[in-house]
């Protein structure tokens, strides 16, 4: 197999107001970087990584490796953009819904945000994991922990607190989504589709990074 090819592409989805900081997120997982100097996202951009999957195969329980080319698509967060960017719903098979836990407004948008998946994704129930970004800056913290933890239990999605700067759970958040992902595949394949929001059971498949030599055209 030719180093570019691969079995699965994965389209996950970054969504959030403005300013909550998806670009350097993406950034920081795909390049292992932070950026400070990232200009606000217009419209839509992409990153791309490739990573091996450990799922099952053909026979639904024999361990198997997988190689998955991710596009991570960042979106605009300003209104003016909200029907280019909610356009692109359907074809995401996995969100990662943001907000700046410096930003009390941008938690409290999520419930709007959720209601825009709800209406344009390509289930009821989509593939969601709430990310909380700026963990770093502790000082200027707006959002308790409490809050985001009961919001998302009450969407029955993971969450995580993240740092672009610092790198921390941006990786595990990331790799939770592809894993709920592939969790609602196996099971479409193999058990038919899943009635359970964010594909049921989290997973302990494990997920490496494996470097990339060249884009795919896609």
């Amino acid at each position: 197999m030719a180093d570019w090819d691969y079995d699965y592409l994965i389209k996950l989805l970054a969504l959030g107001d403005s300013g909550v900081g998806k670009t350097t997120f993406l950034y920081r997982y795909t390049d292992d970087k932070f950026n400070r100097k990232f200009t606000t996202t217009v419209g839509i951009d992409f990153k791309e990584k490739r990573v091996i999957y450990t799922g099952t195969g053909a026979d639904g329980t024999t361990e198997k490796n997988f190689k998955v080319h991710l596009q991570l698509w960042d979106t605009a967060g300003q209104e003016r953009f909200r029907s280019l960017t909610t356009a692109f719903f359907r074809d995401a098979m996995g969100f990662l819904l943001m907000f700046d836990l410096t930003d009390q407004q941008s938690f409290l948008n999520v419930r709007n945000w959720m209601s825009q998946l709800q209406a344009n994704a390509y289930c009821d129930s989509p593939d969601i994991v709430l990310v909380g970004t700026k963990a770093d800056q502790l000082d200027l913290r707006d959002v308790h922990s409490r809050q985001a933890r009961e919001l998302a239990d009450r969407y029955g999605i993971p969450y995580f607190e993240t740092s672009a700067v610092t790198g921390a759970d941006v990786d595990q958040a990331v790799t939770t989504l592809l894993g709920l992902v592939m969790k609602r595949m196996e099971q479409s394949t193999y058990m038919g589709p899943s009635s359970q929001p964010n594909g049921g059971p989290a997973l302990s498949h494990g997920v490496q990074g494996a470097r990339v030599r060249r884009t795919c055209a896609c």
